[in-house]
C-alpha cells in the first residue's frame, strides 16, 4: 500500500473499539453502507441500539481516521437507513484507497469470525494487543489472518498475448491465466505448474509485474508476464474452458476492470491497435 491506502499497526491498541471514524460492518461478502447515498457509516453509528452487541475489531488508522470492522450473521438485517451492497460492486464508488482499506477490514473481521475459538483445544480465544492475533489463553495457540498467495501471468509470443476464459467467470469474460501457490513451491514454479496444467503451454523469462491483495477471500495477487516458449493450446476443461491469442488489430474480448491487477497487467501490454471489446 501507498501513504493514503496504508492502516498503521502501531495505532491498533490505540484505537477505541467503537463505531467511529471509518466502519466497515459485513454480512458475508457485502458491506453495510447508507441507503441514500452509499457512504460509509461512521459517528452516525454511535449509540444505535442495533450496534450495542457487535463486536467490533480495531485496525487502527487511516489517514487519520480510526478504522473499526466487524462481520454479522449471514442472516443479519440492515438497520433503518442502511443497505447491504455486495464488497466488490462498492470498489468504484469508495474509490481506490477506502476499496483498499475495506478489502483489508473484510479479511480482519472474517479472520476473527472464523477464529472465535481455539482450534487445537475449543477454548475460547483473545485478541492479542498491538498485533493481528487470536491466541488461545489455555494452550498458548496463535492464529494470524491467513493471506493465501496466488500468482498471475500474462504470456506474450511476439506481439500476441494469451487471454483465457475461466469457467466461472461471467459471460463473455476472458483474463490473464491465475492459480494459487501450493505447499514448498515458488512463485516461479507455480507459473510454470499453472501454465502447464490450464493451457499445455511451456513459458519462459518470467517478469515481475506487480502484486495486490484481493479480499476474495484472502489472496495475494502476484501478477508475471512470461514469453511463450513452446506447446499447442490445450485447455484442461476444468478450470480454463477457453483460451485464445490475441494479436495486433484484433478485436479483444472483455477483459478485467482497471481496479484489478490482471485489468491492470492485461492493459499494459495490450498488442499494438488491440480493439477493446466494446468499441464500436
Amino acid at each position: 500500500m501507498d501513504d493514503h491506502t496504508a492502516v498503521s499497526p502501531s495505532d491498533i491498541a490505540a484505537t477505541v473499539v467503537t463505531p467511529a471514524g471509518r466502519v466497515f460492518v459485513f454480512r458475508g461478502s457485502e458491506l453495510l453502507v447508507r441507503a441514500d447515498d452509499l457512504a460509509l457509516p461512521g459517528d452516525d453509528l454511535h449509540g444505535h441500539d442495533w450496534a450495542a452487541d457487535i463486536q467490533w475489531q480495531a485496525m487502527g488508522e487511516h489517514l487519520g481516521q480510526a478504522c473499526v470492522s466487524a462481520a454479522l450473521a449471514r442472516d443479519a438485517t440492515a438497520p433503518a437507513g442502511y443497505v447491504f451492497k455486495r464488497l466488490r460492486e462498492m470498489f468504484p464508488v469508495l474509490g481506490e484507497n477506502v476499496a483498499a482499506v475495506a478489502g483489508r477490514a473484510f479479511q480482519i473481521a472474517e479472520w476473527a469470525r472464523t477464529h472465535r475459538f481455539c482450534g487445537h483445544c475449543g477454548t475460547p480465544t483473545v485478541r492479542v494487543a498491538h498485533e493481528f492475533c487470536m491466541r488461545c489463553p489455555n494452550c498458548g495457540l496463535s492464529a494470524y489472518p491467513r493471506i493465501s498467495p496466488a500468482m498471475m501471468v500474462l504470456i506474450r509470443k511476439g506481439d500476441s498475448i494469451l487471454l483465457a476464459r475461466n469457467a466461472n467467470f461471467v459471460a463473455g469474460r476472458y483474463s490473464a491465466l491465475a492459480g494459487f501457490v501450493e505447499a514448498g513451491e515458488s512463485l516461479e514454479a507455480t507459473v510454470h505448474r499453472e501454465v502447464e496444467e490450464e493451457v499445455g503451454l511451456r513459458v519462459r523469462d518470467l517478469k515481475y509485474f506487480k502484486s495486490q491483495s484481493w479480499p476474495f477471500p484472502h489472496s495475494l495477487m502476484l501478477a508475471f508476464t512470461a514469453e511463450y516458449d513452446g506447446g499447442d493450446i490445450r485447455v484442461d476443461g476444468k478450470e480454463i474452458v477457453d483460451a485464445q491469442w490475441y494479436g495486433p488489430g484484433e478485436r479483444l474480448p472483455d477483459i478485467p476492470p482497471t481496479d484489478s491487477v490482471a485489468g491492470s497487467l492485461i492493459r499494459a501490454h495490450l498488442p499494438p491497435g488491440a480493439i477493446p471489446h466494446d468499441a464500436p
